[in-house]
This record gives structure tokens, sequence and C-alpha cells, in this order.
């Protein structure tokens, strides 16, 4: 048991600490919730006993020390992050890209993106942070580094919660931050994307060009989407809506057993979003170039689907970590012009994280 966390039927966060006091923290036990539990015990285990027991406790120990490499602990000029890749699902591709040579491995610090960021950018790697520009297509970058909800709004699930645990510096500090993930919001359909997808990777790959070649800063992180869900290459070059597969792949494999067609789905975007990294490093100068994940992603190892905060799940956890080089050709003009950053609002950026799965 972890000094200071006892854990009871609810569990209040305080600042700095864990303490018990009643509150609404467990899932409501009205009839839809029992059903679903009785239609699914496993994902009763995995979204109640096994947060509370596990990942929870995993969050507040990672919070004072962490659990994982830092990734400005490593040396990188620009590092490209692919949002729940996979060690394997790299090396299974590694043949069809020149610029994936070795595809070896590092343990994240976090189970999921929120968390990856508070642990992240903490005070600890401060003077790197402030050099550094971070242009990201995942919409946890405002929730953790900007409005820090997870400090503030008591109804959100505690595993996020205890996130304020964590000592994650102020976007503010940063070099340079844009929002991305705004260029590509529910119901619209971008230019590059999908009516039903999220941010495509060329609004990612033209940003950081321009950046790259209009500002100087010592470290750019890019965060592309890709390939987490939902997965729409396929569904954008067929013209056609999202499959069932493709934007609910865990009720789809609860109910079909099929896991094919949901690696399939998935590796097609892996390839997608690494297409366009061919483009990127064909228009950017950098020495040493990092590939990487904020996390990976479970596809019914150990009986668990997906990623979650907290979770030591070494599909989840364990992230590739790729080393290759950039140099500036000039065979691109972005057209993609830079964000306002202003910030979207709570039922926004709600809809928008329930898209892509989370509980908010």
């Amino acid at each position: 048991m972890i000094p200071g966390v006892v854990l009871t039927d609810s569990i209040k966060i305080e600042k700095g600490r864990l303490t018990t006091e009643h509150l609404n923290t467990m899932p409501d036990l009205n009839q839809e919730n029992i059903l679903k539990g009785l239609k699914n015990p496993s994902r009763v285990v995995d979204s109640v006993l096994l947060d509370y027991l596990y990942r929870v406790p995993a969050i507040a120990v990672n919070g004072h020390r962490t659990i994982g490499t830092n990734v400005f602990d490593r040396k990188w000029d620009v590092l490209i992050l692919l949002d729940t890749c996979r060690v394997d699902a790299m090396r299974i591709v590694q043949d069809e890209y020149d610029f994936i040579n070795t595809v070896d491995s590092i343990w994240s610090v976090g189970g999921a993106s929120a968390e990856w960021l508070a642990r992240t950018f903490d005070e600890q790697h401060l003077d790197q942070i402030r050099e550094t520009a971070f242009l990201s297509a995942q919409s946890h970058i405002q929730e953790v580094l900007d409005t820090k909800v997870h400090e503030t709004d008591s109804d959100r699930p505690l595993p996020f919660k205890t996130l304020r645990l964590f000592p994650s510096v102020d976007i503010s500090e940063l070099g340079k931050a844009e929002y991305l993930f705004k260029f590509e919001t529910i119901g619209e359909e971008g230019p590059f994307g999908h009516t039903e997808g999220n941010t495509p990777p060329r609004y990612v790959t033209d940003r950081a060009i321009s950046v790259g070649r209009e500002r100087d800063f010592d470290r750019l992180i890019l965060q592309y989407h890709q390939p987490h869900t939902p997965w729409f290459s396929k569904a954008l070059e067929e013209d056609r809506d999202l499959e069932y597969h493709e934007y609910d792949w865990w009720n789809y494999y609860y109910e079909t057993g099929d896991l094919d067609s949901i690696w399939e789905a998935y590796m097609s975007d892996l390839r997608y979003v690494l297409d366009d990294i061919g483009l990127l490093l064909n228009n950017l100068n950098a020495n040493r170039v990092a590939i990487s994940s904020d996390h990976g992603e479970a596809f019914g190892e150990y009986g668990i689907l997906g990623h979650k905060l907290g979770s030591l799940h070494p599909q989840i956890r364990k992230v590739p970590w790729v080393i290759t080089s950039a140099e500036d050709n000039e065979t691109h003009e972005p057209t993609v012009e830079e964000p306002n950053n202003a910030r979207m609002s709570r039922e926004e950026l709600d809809e928008q994280l329930e898209a892509l799965g989370y509980k908010v």
C-alpha cells in the first residue's frame, strides 16, 4: 500500500495528497450501467476495480516519483509523437520506410496522453521546456497544461483528478505552443481530413515545416493524432463513412470478437501518418529526429483494451524510439496558417474527447 493512499468506497484528492471523503466518484449504479456490466463483466473489472485498486495508486506514485523515461532526458532536436503507436506495429512497417532503421523502445511516463503531458512538462525540466515549441493535435494539451481542469473540476473521473499530484508547469512556460486539434473539430470537414475523423497529419506537418523554417527553437515536439481512433484513412481513401470498427472498436470487438479488422484499420492509420512524416523529414532541418509515442495501445493482451491513465501494461507503457534525421530540400510549401490558440469551450472539448473514446 502506498503511504498516504487509503482506498475505500470513495476518495477525494486534495492538492499534493489523497484523502478519504464522501464523493460521488464511483460509477452510477443505475439500470443502464448495471445492464452494461452484466453484458460485459470484464469491462466492469477494467473500469472499476483496476482503476481504483491499481491505476489510481500508480498515478499517485508517478506524481511523486517518475515512472518511465522523460523525453527531455534524451537527446533529440525534433520529437515526433504518434499517439497510441506500439513498438511491434512500428517494427512491422519498419522495412517500408527508409527513415526507420532501428526500432528501439523506452518506457513512457504515462498510460494516456493526459498523464504523459502532466509528467513530461514538469518543473524539473523547466529550462528545456522554455526553449521548446510544442505543436499538438491532441486536445489534452489545453486541459492539462492550460485550463488545468484536473485541478479545478470535481466532476472529472478520479484517475484524471489524480493528475493534480504532478508538478506540471503552465503552458505559458513553453517557448511556443499550438493547438492543432482545433483545425478538425467534430462535424467539420477539413481540406485534408474526414468529416468523422480527427486532425489529419497534414495539419501537423505543414505547421511543423513553417515553424521550423521561421523560428529557431532548441527543440520541437510534434504530436500527431494517428494512429489513435477514429481510424479514417481507409474511409478517406474509399470516400465513405466510417465503419463500426473504425469509430467504436471496443464495442465492435465485444460484439463480434473480430480483432483482425481492428488491427488492419489501426495499421492503415499508422502508415497514413508515416507517409506524411516522410514528407516532413524532407522539408525540415534537424540533425537528430526521434519518432516515438506518448503511449501505446492494448488489443486484448492480458484482457485489456485501449489505454488508460495509470496503466503499467507493457503494450501501453512501452513505446517505440526511432532515431533519424531531417533535411529541408524545400519540396513542399505549407498552406496551413498558424492557429489563434483561442481556448475551446468545455462543451467543445468534451465533445471532441468523447468522440475519441475518452470518458469525461
